[in-house]
């Protein structure tokens, strides 16, 4: 298998996105923190990860929750996925939200997040007086059923 390369900048005291396991589909990321950071129910903060990439053209980077934060404790990343785009090359930082009951700790080398690369495809848009109809229609939110 053809894997693309990424190539990334570290902050001092940084950690690599690595794969957990032989066939994981998402790279685990983790906190650039110089503290543990609590986080209270029902709050959102930013935790940095001290990592900048230089991703393929026709490629974006995904930053998604990691399971075992959001069972266990209600953390998920709000904007998920969150797009990481080709030509960004600021810190990846990653905006956490707490759905839990009870404070959660955030430590200093924490998986916060798992990054998936994707490709991209863009589109032409065109514009058009009118679109094709479809039995679905205009039915959205719920409109298909449960």
């Amino acid at each position: 298998m053809e894997y693309p390369e990424v190539r990334i900048r570290l902050d001092e005291g940084a950690l690599p996105p690595h794969y957990a396991s032989e066939q994981a589909a998402g790279a685990d990321i983790h906190a650039l923190l110089d503290k543990p950071v609590t986080i209270q129910p029902g709050s959102r903060t930013i935790i940095r990860t001290g990592i900048y990439l230089e991703l393929p053209e026709g490629f974006e980077a995904q930053v998604r929750p990691r399971s075992g934060l959001a069972f266990h404790h209600g953390i998920t990343v709000l904007n998920a996925p969150g797009t990481i785009d080709a030509d960004y090359r600021g810190e990846v930082r990653v905006i956490l939200v707490h759905h839990g009951d009870q404070p959660v700790i955030i430590h200093p080398g924490e998986r916060i997040a798992q990054m998936v690369l994707q490709r991209v495809a863009r589109s032409i848009f065109i514009p058009a007086d009118d679109i094709s109809d479809t039995e679905r229609g205009s039915g959205g939110f719920g409109s298909t059923g449960r």
